[in-house]
Parts: C-alpha cells; structure tokens; sequence
C-alpha cells in the first residue's frame, strides 16, 4: 500500500470495517470525497481517504456527530479539543446515569407512588447550579431582611447541601425532601428564629432559666443513654428521666410530679423544632457528613421521656 495506490467503495469497506452504503453516503455527503473516477464512472479513493475514513470511523464509534467530525478532517478543530469536549460531555452523561440509577433504587426500596417517583425525578434532573440555585433562594428569602443577623446566615450557607455525582439512595431521599421542605414559608420562618438563637450562642427558655451547668449535665446523660440504644419509653429510661426531672425541679422549687414533667415537655418542645433538626439531619446525610455527638439534639428523647404515660 502506497500513496498512490486507489481503493474502490468495496476494498475501503474491506479495509475499514464500513458498509458499502454508508461509505457512499459519507461520499455524497462531502466528508470523504472520491479522489478520481474511474473510466467506468466508478468512485477511486487514495491513502489520504482511507485514513480519513478510519479516522472518522473511530470518533463516530466514540459518539462524535457528523458534524463536527467533517470540521476536524479539515483541520478546523484538533481532535485533541474535541476529544476534550466529548470527555467533558461524557461525564456529565455518566453523573445523570449515576443519579438515575440511585432514584431507581429508591423507588424500588420505597415502592414510591406515581406521584412520588415523578417529584423525585424532576427535583433530581436540576443540574449542580440549579440546586445550588434553590438553597441560595431559601436562603436569601429566610435570611434576606436588612436586619438579618449575618453570623446566622454565614453558618447557613457554610453547610449547603450538595449532592454527589454518583449518591446512594438514602442520599436521593434526602435531598428530595429537603427540597420540599426549604420550599415551606412556616419552615424558614423557624430556620430564621432558630438559627439566629443558634448563631447568637444564647440560651432560651429553660435553657436559660436552667442554667448551664445543668443543660451540660443532661446533653451529657442523654447523648449516653441515646448512645447506647435506651428507649426514653423503656424500664431503662426510666432511671435516667427520674433523676433529670429530680434535678430541674430541685433548681425550678417545683414538686418533681407529672405536673412538673407537662410543663417541663411543654418547654423543651418550644425550644426544640423538629423541622429545624430535620433539616440538619438531611444535610447531615446529603453530604455525607459524619454525625458529630455534641450537635445531635437531646430533646426529642427528652420529651419523649417526659410524655411516657407511667408513674413519677
């Protein structure tokens, strides 16, 4: 084989792997022009064809249009910047498969309804920007008055959510109800107070009447207690509430009875929110941050304790 050498449509069809067809096609398109004729009128292609045919042949198998391909055989593009390109593109095809195939997961863990399985879909199709996009819109409505407190905002923003390319289910779920949930006018006005109190480092309610030297004592024995499996409803809770309520009554002048364990529950749930924490939890989990011990909330086991119907 040399450069002078010419090849018919059917010994470049034998070289090149390429049908007849589609070789003429390519021919009459432009893309790979015949060099000569021959005597009898049929198509002749030289060297410089056939490499441009295996060229082709390769970046179409690659996933290159037409179009593009015609502009790198004519030196309009290298195909060093267009492989680059279609790289880049492939990845973010490969991001879309991967964060399909974690919504297929769930809704076939879940046994999600119609309804369910298409809201995931759409929240899921947003591209990076357009999630980013929605938390920046929650934020800046919650957050968005002149007198906003900006440590409040500033330790809002640090810990956006942002899902992976490629998130497990729980990761899917997650974020599919965190984007309902910022999307809720009674939820940010609670973000609002509550992460203002928590930027502020100040006490509320019984927080504050209590004292810290107190609250520090029952984060402590809750965590444990959570820490190792107790269920505030339990036998094995019951030690644990019996003191805390001992302790709080003894500093409040109050007779530690179910009176005083009402009121007590009634004041924890006022300080503790549980869209608040939900939305923590859900970032938490989104990206895939380890739970840090001293910001899980020790109310809800608290409250769960005090409400258990039994005896003081």
């Amino acid at each position: 084989m040399d450069a002078t050498t010419l090849y018919s449509i059917g010994e470049l069809s034998r070289r090149t792997g390429l049908s007849v067809r589609t070789i003429r096609f390519y021919s009459d398109s432009g893309v790979v022009a015949p060099t000569t004729r021959s005597p009898a009128g049929y198509r002749l292609y030289d060297l410089d064809a056939l490499l441009r045919l295996e060229l082709l042949r390769a970046l179409r198998e690659l996933g290159m249009d037409l179009a593009t391909i015609q502009r790198v055989l004519d030196r309009e593009l290298s195909v060093a910047e267009v492989a680059a390109a279609h790289a880049d593109a492939m990845d973010a095809q490969i991001r879309m498969l991967q964060l399909r195939r974690s919504v297929l997961r769930v809704v076939a863990r879940r046994g999600s309804s119609p309804e369910e399985t298409r809201l995931m879909h759409r929240l899921t199709q947003l591209s990076g920007e357009e999630r980013r996009r929605l938390i920046d819109d929650f934020v800046d409505g919650t957050f968005g008055t002149v007198d906003a407190d900006p440590t409040a905002v500033a330790m809002v923003r640090a810990a956006t959510p942002d899902l992976p390319d490629d998130p497990t289910g729980e990761q899917v779920a997650a974020w599919v109800e965190l984007a309902e949930l910022v999307g809720d006018e009674d939820f940010r006005a609670r973000m609002c107070r509550a992460a203002v109190r928590q930027a502020a480092g100040c006490p509320w309610g019984i927080e504050r009447d209590a004292g810290e030297e107190l609250m520090e004592f029952t984060r402590q024995k809750v965590t444990e207690a959570t820490e190792s499996g107790i269920d505030p409803r339990s036998d094995r809770g019951a030690p644990v509430i019996d003191d805390l309520v001992h302790r709080f009554a003894e500093v409040f002048a109050r007779t530690p009875g179910t009176e005083f364990r009402d009121w007590m529950a009634r004041q924890f749930e006022e300080v503790h929110d549980s869209r608040v924490d939900r939305y923590w939890r859900l970032v938490w989990i989104i990206n895939g941050w380890q739970v840090v011990p001293n910001l899980i909330p020790v109310y809800p086991w608290l409250i769960q304790a005090l409400r258990h119907d039994r005896d003081a």
